[in-house]
């Protein structure tokens, strides 16, 4: 029996962005201000009263009150204590359906028993860190690797935006290039280099506050469902260098929300080929969520680099890997006197493949 995938049928992507584009010339309708209130009144005020009380608190000490860039702010944001399957709990015993689901890793749903009983006995018996080698490093590699035929390596890392990090490091090693194409729009962390061109395609540098913009020297992008804008920029940078890598979220930028021809990974990998460029897919936000062989499974697509993000991990912290194929992969050999004469891409990561981040990626795979 041949593998199964969660999309039946591929979307329309033009009717969608027409959509999308019609959406965004409609007038803006906002909730009217004394309903609002009453809501706020009615419900946030009086059934969230201890989350407020902590939440002015926290704004002594953290900025803006809360750690997290997902937390919704207005008119305060509730203070979570349980998360349970579909459903979360606040503070005050207010009950949630969690349709955020930590932002898609916890494919599970929230603290699945099947996974917290693995990680508690790897606790009582190792403790989450050690910062050596554990059998479940190799157990997690493996099984991503038998599902994903072009990972034929893997290296956990902390993050998906460290794995985007050393996605461009070992794709620059590899091919001696120094340019990087990615798609606009699409966003691969929050590093210097990368934070360009994000959210909205054609943007740039518009959204990297806080970031030089001699950074982005070697970054470029092009225009989602447009070969013949890549093409341009590939042809171009033969004459800048080469160029070592296109990146691209393999549903399109922004998690898909402006989606790709079907077609169109196909013609990104052939550019790829003609031109000498690795292709490194992105797929932070569909492995294991589209199929088991991810988006390159579902697209018939063999990227050279894969990045991973919090799923290798279930949702549990420190978490999100680069797999790809062995000729790549050897510029990740870790630990001392490891690899061979060829350099090393700089990557850290002291909470990297912690046993309990592999163990509870290894158990969430084996559930999905």
């Amino acid at each position: 029996m041949g593998e199964t995938f969660a999309i039946s049928k591929y979307p329309d992507a033009d009717k969608i962005i027409n959509q999308l584009d019609r959406l965004i010339k409609e007038p803006i309708y906002t909730i009217r201000p004394n309903k609002l209130q009453d809501y706020v009144e009615n419900y946030f005020n009086q059934k969230c009263a201890k989350s407020k009380a902590l939440i002015e608190e926290a704004r002594k000490i953290i900025p803006g009150g809360v750690q997290h860039n997902l937390a919704f702010n207005y008119p305060f944001p509730l203070v979570i204590t349980k998360a349970e399957g579909a459903y979360l709990y606040d503070l005050d015993g207010n009950r949630y359906y969690d349709f955020l689901q930590a932002g898609g890793p916890t494919v599970l749903g929230s603290n699945p028993t099947e996974v917290r009983s693995k990680v508690i006995e790897l606790l009582n018996d190792c403790g989450p860190s050690t910062g050596l080698f554990h059998e479940y490093e190799y157990k997690l590699a493996k099984k991503i690797s038998e599902h994903i035929k072009a990972v034929e390596m893997f290296r956990m890392l902390g993050s998906g935006t460290e794995a985007c990090m050393a996605a461009i490091r070992v794709a620059r090693l590899a091919t001696k290039k120094k340019n990087i194409l990615k798609m606009g729009g699409a966003y691969h962390g929050w590093s210097d280099q990368l934070a360009y061109g994000i959210r909205v395609p054609g943007s740039k540098w518009t959204q990297a506050n806080g970031v030089p913009r001699n950074c982005f020297k070697y970054i470029q992008e092009f225009f989602p469902n447009d070969l013949n804008d890549l093409e341009k920029k590939l042809r171009l940078n033969k004459l800048r260098g080469g160029t070592a890598a296109v990146m691209i979220e393999p549903v399109g930028p922004e998690s898909g929300t402006r989606p790709l021809h079907y077609e169109f990974n196909k013609g990104v990998e052939k550019l790829c080929r003609k031109y000498g460029a690795l292709l490194i897919f992105d797929e932070v936000v569909t492995a294991f969520r589209i199929g088991m062989s991810g988006a390159q499974g579902y697209f018939g697509v063999s990227p050279d680099l894969t990045v991973f993000g919090k799923v290798v991990a279930g949702g549990y912290p420190s978490a999100g890997g680069l797999g790809g194929k062995k000729e790549y992969m050897k510029y990740l050999s870790a630990g001392i006197g490891g690899g061979g004469k060829h350099k090393k891409a700089l990557v850290g990561g002291t909470m990297a493949a912690n046993p309990l981040s592999c163990v509870a990626g290894y158990y969430t795979l084996c559930e999905i």
